[in-house]
């Protein structure tokens, strides 16, 4: 029995030494990269792999995706109908929280405009109203939305959020759906977007939704925050809303295509902060285990942990 190790873009020594060090006896660990026997493959760890490398296993139990993002995964066509499971970890989810908080707090505190002031030199000072005069709206409420919303909500901003279907969140005001968008962006003044990329969320970030957002706020308009998946934005409205107006700023984590082209605009333009998709890295220690502790629970019996619902697209 074996765990193949394919990962496109990263080295995968460092994943193949981690899971030959933890992975139980009997459960041999190879490399996607090199020959091997196809037949005796039973699980795959991996991350974008070639279209149609997954389907060359014929005994093929599981797929666990080495990230929270399925998107690439589940759009090989030839991906082979079985259980896939994706990460979710609490180091990943606090990280994303961090990341998420601090660009709340940066375009809240506006960090950039006092950055341009101390390079002129100047003593600006600002009204600085308190957290409580600002809403937040996150779009997604699964786990790493709502622990960034418990933790805004604890800093004192008033905390909103959207999801494709209705959720409660204790403390949390919750719209749904296409019915409840409109109401839930326009009692937004900071837009955090942490949801999944599935075909009705492509393409959501454009200027109509931007034209919609609240517009009371101290920050020289709406602030958009992307830390979900670059093809949720359309990058060319993103840079055209700032431009005129109806953006006041933007943090991006993710692109439509990554590394972010050096000649995109993005990179120069005042008003975005750009990070190299890299809000929630987590502990590749942790995920290995985590994987090693899922093929374990399925050879027990046991539901695969953290299973995506193909369905819906995560």
């Amino acid at each position: 029995m074996s765990l193949v190790v394919a990962v496109r873009g990263w080295d995968p020594a460092p994943w193949l030494a981690r899971f030959r060090r933890l992975a139980p006896p009997g459960l041999a660990v190879v490399d996607g990269r090199e020959p091997f026997d196809a037949t005796a493959i039973r699980w795959a760890a991996v991350w974008k792999p070639e279209p149609g490398f997954l389907a060359g296993l014929p005994n093929l139990r599981a797929v666990f995706n080495l990230g929270a993002g399925v998107d690439a995964l589940l759009g090989d066509p030839t991906l082979p109908e079985v259980p896939v499971a994706r990460i979710v970890d609490p180091d990943l989810t606090a990280r994303m929280t961090e990341w998420v908080v601090m660009h709340v707090l940066m375009h809240h505190r506006r960090v950039a405009t006092l950055a341009e002031a101390q390079a002129r030199a100047e003593w600006l000072t600002l009204y600085q109203p308190a957290a409580g005069a600002v809403r937040v709206g996150i779009m997604g409420l699964g786990v790493l939305g709502r622990d960034a919303a418990a933790v805004l909500r604890r800093l004192g901003f008033r905390v909103a959020g959207w999801s494709r279907t209705p959720q409660e969140v204790p403390g949390i005001d919750s719209f749904a759906g296409t019915a409840g968008l409109d109401a839930f962006l326009g009692a937004t003044d900071i837009l955090v977007v942490l949801l999944p990329a599935t075909p009705e969320t492509r393409g959501i970030l454009r200027r109509d939704l931007f034209a919609r957002l609240g517009r009371g706020a101290h920050m020289g308009g709406p602030v958009l925050i992307n830390a979900g998946r670059g093809s949720l934005q359309v990058e060319a409205d993103i840079l055209a809303a700032l431009d005129d107006g109806t953006l006041g700023a933007a943090s991006l984590d993710v692109f439509e295509h990554e590394p972010l082209p050096t000649a995109s605009p993005l990179w120069r333009h005042p008003r975005v902060f750009v990070s190299p998709h890299a809000a929630a890295d987590s502990d590749p220690e942790a995920l290995v285990a985590q994987i090693v502790d899922g093929i374990a629970a399925v050879e027990r019996g046991e539901p695969l942990p953290h299973r995506v619902d193909r369905g819906r697209g995560y």
